[in-house]
C-alpha cells in the first residue's frame, strides 16, 4: 500500500523577519487550500494511504472538511509539543511506517527538523516559509500528483530523486546539529527570536548550495560561486573589511553590501572551524546553537542530506512513460 506523508507547518512564514524586513505573512488558510489541492492530486494518482501531522490549526483537517470526495487519511498519534519537535516526530513516524514521500509546507527551517527524522523517505518541501531555499515554488495540485507518482512508485526514484548535500556541526568532537542551506556564525550570546537578519553580527558563513537567484545568506555566496544542491562541495565566507563587497538580497525586500573579506571552497567532509567563542550559530536562518568559552566547534559539508523529489523531472518521466494519457481504442 502506498502511504504518502503531509507535515504543514503552521508558524511557518510569520517569524521576525516579516516586520524587520519586507516579507508578508503567509495565512494558514492559503495553507489549507495548498494541502486541499496536494490531497486530490495524490487521490488521482491512486495513493492509498495518507498520513498527517497534528497541528494547532488543524491544516490537513480543515482541507479535508472542504473535499466532497475524502481520500483516506489518518493523524498521527503522538505527543504534540506544539513546536519544530512534532515537525521531526512526525517524520520519524512516517519512515518507521515506509511511507513513500512526505509533502512539507513550511520554509528552510521546517524542512531541516523534518530531515532530521525523515530518514531515506523523499522529501517535497512546498514553500510557505520566510526563507525558501530548500522549498520549491509549485501549484499544489502539481505537487499532489508528483508525490503520488513517487509514492506508487509509478515514476521509479532513480528518475525522480535526487540526493542534497547537508551541513553539519560539530561540538568537541559530537555531532550537535545540521543545516540544509547555510550555517551562520553570530556574535549574539542568546537565541531570542531565533531569525537572525543582522548582518554586522555575523563573522562566518558555511554554505553547502548558493545561486544567484537565492534569497537569504546563501545569496551572499550566490554572488560570488553557484554550488547546486547535489555538488560535492561548499562555500565558506568570513565577514569583514579587507575583501570584495557583494551586494545581496539577505531577507525579503532587503538588499545590502556585505564585506567579504576571504572565501574557500569547502570539499566534503573538511572541517572549518568555528572562531571566536563564546557565539551562536544560526542553522536555516535561525539562531540555534550556543558555542561556549573553551568549546571546540567546526562545520563540514556530507553527502548524506535528505532525498528530495524533483518536480520537474517527475512529471517528466511520466509523460515519457504515457501515466496521464488513456489508450487509444480505436487503433
Amino acid at each position: 500500500m502506498s502511504l504518502v506523508g503531509i507535515i504543514a507547518n503552521p508558524a511557518s512564514g510569520k517569524d521576525i523577519r516579516r516586520i524587520v524586513a519586507f516579507g508578508s505573512v503567509f495565512d494558514n488558510q492559503e495553507k489549507v487550500r495548498i494541502v486541499r489541492r496536494v490531497l486530490l492530486g495524490l487521490k488521482a494518482t491512486g495513493v492509498s494511504r495518507i498520513s498527517f501531522m497534528p497541528d494547532y490549526y488543524g491544516i490537513v483537517s480543515r482541507a479535508l472538511d472542504g473535499m466532497k470526495v475524502r481520500p483516506e487519511t489518518e493523524c498521527l498519534q503522538f505527543d504534540a509539543k506544539a513546536d519544530h519537535r512534532d515537525s521531526t516526530r512526525a517524520a520519524q513516524l512516517l519512515a518507521e511506517q515506509d511511507a513513500g514521500c512526505i509533502v512539507t509546507l513550511g520554509g528552510d527551517g521546517t524542512n531541516r527538523v523534518v530531515a532530521k527524522g525523515a530518514g531515506q523517505v523523499p522529501i517535497l518541501p512546498l514553500s510557505t516559509g520566510t526563507n525558501n531555499v530548500f522549498s520549491i515554488m509549485v501549484e499544489g495540485t502539481i505537487a499532489g500528483l508528483t508525490a503520488g507518482l513517487v509514492a506508487t512508485g509509478k515514476v521509479a526514484a532513480e528518475e525522480a530523486t535526487q540526493r542534497s548535500t547537508r551541513l553539519v556541526v560539530f561540538v568537541e568532537n559530537r555531532l550537535a546539529d545540521i543545516a540544509l542551506v547555510d550555517a551562520v556564525v553570530c556574535d549574539d550570546l542568546f537565541l531570542g527570536s531565533r531569525a537572525i537578519w543582522q548582518i554586522d553580527k555575523i563573522r562566518q558563513v558555511f554554505l553547502n548550495r548558493s545561486s544567484p537567484d537565492s534569497i537569504g545568506f546563501s545569496s551572499i555566496g550566490g554572488m560570488l560561486r553557484t554550488t547546486a544542491p547535489h555538488d560535492p562541495r561548499g562555500l565558506y565566507l568570513e565577514l569583514g573589511n579587507g575583501g570584495r563587497v557583494v551586494v545581496a538580497p539577505v531577507a525579503p525586500g532587503v538588499i545590502t553590501s556585505v564585506p567579504v573579506r576571504r572565501q574557500l571552497p569547502m570539499t566534503i567532509g573538511q572541517r572549518i572551524h568555528i572562531e571566536g567563542r563564546p557565539c551562536v550559530v544560526a542553522l536555516d536562518g535561525e539562531r540555534e546553537l550556543e558555542i561556549k568559552e573553551g568549546q571546540a566547534a567546526w562545520v563540514c559539508v556530507a553527502e548524506d542530506g535528505p532525498l528530495v523529489v524533483d518536480v520537474s523531472k517527475t512529471m517528466s518521466a511520466a509523460m515519457r512513460h504515457g501515466l496521464f494519457v488513456e489508450p487509444d481504442d480505436t487503433q
